[in-house]
This record gives structure tokens, C-alpha cells and sequence, in this order.
């Protein structure tokens, strides 16, 4: 008999999703279920029933799975954010490694040799950056995170994955706002004046930047607001607001202005020391980061002699860390403030090798080739989105070596790794990094080579 609505059924869990969701079959039939481990027999209550598939809830477990723990955060089941916050890391990691695979295997029809998925040594507190949605109901004020799916604000000041020192400075603005009667921004009229609160540390040099985010351009008190915050935390070197009066649901907007200390705070990574605005990207897990720059580094097999190009190189991260590497380095990025903070990066950290290009990276790709530029390995680091087919081709076009692949997305790598495939360049390794434990997300760094057709080596001008 068919399942309906409001169904119970005995259900065991076979699979897991990177959802987070386990997976089981009745009569054929995929039913998944949020928060359930592989291995759990469970009581299931179907919530909703599709042709080729059901959803459900744990009703109760009858059988718990050996990998199934206590979830030591409190709100997990509303926020949503820890989707394996159920199950042991251990369990956790495999499924991350079996999710790439099953992506190049069924998406990109690829099997490269698979390294060993690089795990965490911190499951939490790990994230150096946070962005928390505030929304201000009478007396009841919450900061927190989006519910899953919608945009409803859950509670949640002392979210595991963050440093310390973030959930005390919550508490500062939530006395902060009590005080000065701040409103916050409601998506639906485009009123309101404070719409997110955005801190990030350095881990390494414990540096911490609070960045308001408000659909205005000041904040009521804001003398009395450094005041508290300075007073509160002494890591603390930089206060800025970022105004976003646009209605969108993009967190940050273009302006920024400095209420306290630098423009920027600064962090180390690999050995070099960076400069972090509130526009710039940075890797959350700067620790992750290093294992999987450090890869990516192997993967190139550099030696010296070498034009490396890197693409989506935001502020030159991944790129500078090879520079004493290689002969060159561009870096390509789309951001003018990423670009500029590259150069000041290259510049604080002795490197003269460097060149940075604020550009489309598909265009200065082209222009790149244009010039007579011919690099030697390509790094590509693209937003989830991945690579255009414009880009892939410009890419293979170019005919480097080696194209090392750093993506946050296993299935639009795939993709991107099937058409670099088609172009001559075969994905031989690959390597799954966890830079977000206990969350639904995973990095993968792949190495492609491809035969070197007439290649010229010549002193490329920069």
C-alpha cells in the first residue's frame, strides 16, 4: 500500500545526504528524513508524499545508529545550520568523501585517483567570520541565524562554531539596542535601521573587527557603542559600519566607514600576513586553509621557473602563498577592493613577483592571451557557481601544464571538470578537504594536466 500523509512506519536509514538528512526506502520508495544517522531504525512520520520520493520526521528511534551522538548545540533542530550535528565526525567525514566521489562519478563521469579526505583537527570554533540577522520584536531581540529555508531569525548568540568572544559581543549590542531603542530592518516595508551584526577574528593574530550592517548611513550613540565594545574586549581593533539601504537580501553593501581603530585587521596564514577589510574574502577555517593551499601548492608542483595564473584570486590568498614558488604571479579578481587589498598584501609581505588585474576573470583571461601571456600552471578558486564555459575554454586554450581546481562545490566541479575533460585536460587527483565541520559543506582540490601541444617557454612580461 502506498504511503500518504501522516503516515507512521518503521523505516531503517540506509544513506545520509550532505544535507544532512538520512535516507531510507519503503516499498521502493526514498523517504528522507532530517537529523536521521545512517543506521538508525526509526518510527517515521510522513509529512509529505511525491511521486518519486516522501519526506518525514523522526518520530522515535528504535535502534540508534553506532555513529549517532548527543548534539551538544541546543537549537540545532530549528537553526539548521549543523547538518550533522547528530552524528560522530568520523561519520560525518565519510560522508563528505563519498559525496565528491559520487559527484565526478555520476555528474562528471570522471574517476581520478582519490586522496583521503583532509579533516579537521577543530569541529568547533573554528570559523574566524560571522554574519548574524537581527530582528527586534517589542522587548524580545533576537541575533542568531536564518531558520532553514526561510528567513526567520533564530536565537542563537552562542553558536558553537564561533570563537568565544563572539557571543559576548552579541550581548553587547543587545544592551546596546535596549538602550538606544535601535529598530531592526524588516525585508517587507525596506524599514528599519540594523540588519545584520558582522565580527571577524584572526585566529592567528586574535584580531577582531564588528562590523554593524545597517539600512542607513549612522547609528544613534555610536561614540557609546565603541565605548562599550573596547571597553568589553580588548581584541577588538576595528568598529566599522557598512551601509546597505538597497532592498536585497545580499548582507553587505558597497560603503563603509570606520567608527574605530584600522579600516582592516590583519591575520597570518601560511606564513605571510594578511589584510582583511570588510569586503574581502578569507577562508573561515584559516587552520583547513592552510592543509588545503598546501595541497593545491603540491598539486601545481612548482619549482621556481613558472608563470602562475590565479583566477578568482580575491585578496591574493591563494596565490601569495606560492609567489616564492614560482618565476610570476597574476592574480585575477572582480572586486576592486579584493584587488587592492591583494597589492597592499603582496606589498606588506616582500613580494615583487606579483601582478593583480581587477577583471572579469573569463575577460582578463582572454586579454591575457591577447598580450602573449602563456602561464605555465593555472589556479582556478570560483564562487559555488563555478567556471563559465567561456572561461574553460580560455583556460584550456591558454594550454598550461597543470590546472589546479579548488572548488566549494563538488557538483559544479564535476561539471566543470567533465567540460575541462572534453578540452583535453584530465582530472588524474583530486582531494577533499573539510573546512566546515559539522556543516553540509565541503572543498575539493583537483589537479588536471593535459598534453602539452608546441609549447613555447618564453619570459612572459608582467
Amino acid at each position: 500500500m502506498q504511503i500518504k500523509k501522516n503516515d507512521i512506519i518503521d523505516l531503517e536509514i540506509d544513506n545520509c545526504g550532505l544535507d544532512g538528512s538520512g535516507i531510507g526506502r519503503h516499498d521502493g520508495l526514498a523517504v528522507f528524513v532530517p537529523s536521521a544517522a545512517k543506521g538508525d531504525v526509526i518510527k517515521a512520520h510522513i509529512l509529505k508524499v511525491k511521486k518519486n520520493c516522501a519526506f518525514a520526521k523522526i518520530e522515535e528511534i528504535l535502534t540508534p545508529s553506532p555513529d549517532r551522538i548527543e548534539c551538544p548545540c541546543p537549537v540545532n533542530m530549528k537553526c539548521g545550520g549543523c547538518s550533522f550535528g547528530q552524528i560522530s565526525y568520523e561519520a560525518e567525514a565519510r560522508i563528505k568523501e563519498n559525496h565528491v566521489k559520487e559527484c565526478f562519478k555520476r555528474i562528471g563521469g570522471l574517476n581520478p585517483e582519490f586522496e583521503p579526505v583532509m579533516k579537521a583537527d577543530k569541529i568547533y570554533g573554528y570559523r574566524n567570520k560571522a554574519q548574524f540577522p537581527v530582528r527586534i520584536d517589542s522587548d524580545d531581540i533576537a541575533i542568531g541565524f536564518y531558520a532553514n529555508h526561510s528567513h526567520r531569525v533564530i536565537n542563537c548568540p552562542g553558536c558553537l562554531l564561533q570563537p568565544a568572544e563572539f557571543e559576548g559581543i552579541l550581548g553587547v549590542f543587545t544592551q546596546y539596542i535596549k538602550k538606544y531603542n535601535v529598530s531592526s530592518y524588516d525585508e517587507e516595508s525596506h524599514t528599519g535601521l540594523i540588519r545584520h551584526i558582522y565580527i571577524r577574528k584572526g585566529t592567528a593574530s586574535g584580531e577582531i573587527m564588528v562590523c554593524p550592517v545597517i539600512n542607513g548611513d549612522s547609528l544613534p550613540g555610536e561614540d557609546e557603542l565603541v565605548n562599550m565594545l573596547t571597553a568589553s574586549f580588548e581584541g577588538i581593533k576595528s568598529i566599522v559600519i557598512n551601509s546597505n539601504k538597497d532592498k536585497t537580501n545580499v548582507i553587505l553593501g558597497r560603503n563603509c566607514r570606520t567608527l574605530y581603530g584600522a579600516d582592516y585587521i590583519t591575520d597570518t596564514l601560511c606564513g605571510l600576513k594578511f589584510r582583511l577589510s570588510p569586503l574581502s574574502f578569507y577562508q573561515v577555517n584559516r587552520d583547513q586553509a592552510e592543509k588545503l593551499y598546501h595541497k593545491a601548492a603540491e598539486y601545481a608542483g612548482l619549482t621556481g621557473a613558472e608563470t602562475l595564473l590565479d583566477l578568482y584570486c580575491g585578496t591574493g590568498t591563494i596565490g601569495l602563498t606560492m609567489a616564492d614558488k614560482v618565476k610570476k604571479l597574476i592574480g585575477v579578481e572582480i572586486v576592486p577592493q579584493a584587488i587592492e587589498d591583494a597589492k597592499i598584501n603582496a606589498a606588506e609581505n616582500g613580494i615583487d613577483n606579483a601582478r593583480f588585474i581587477c577583471a572579469d576573470a573569463a575577460e582578463a583571461a582572454k586579454m591575457l592571451t591577447d598580450e602573449g601571456v602563456r602561464p605555465d600552471i593555472i589556479i582556478l578558486d570560483p564562487p559555488r557557481k563555478g567556471c563559465s564555459p567561456e572561461l574553460i575554454n580560455t583556460a584550456a586554450s591558454m594550454n598550461p601544464q597543470r590546472i589546479v581546481y579548488v572548488s566549494c562545490d563538488p557538483a559544479t566541479l564535476a561539471r566543470d571538470c567533465r567540460l575541462f575533460d572534453e578540452l583535453g585536460y584530465k582530472a588524474v587527483k583530486a582531494t577533499p578537504a573539510d573546512l566546515f565541520p559539522r556543516t553540509g559543506h565541503v572543498e575539493t582540490v583537483v589537479l588536471m594536466t593535459g598534453k602539452q601541444k608546441n609549447r613555447i617557454s618564453e619570459d612572459n612580461l608582467i
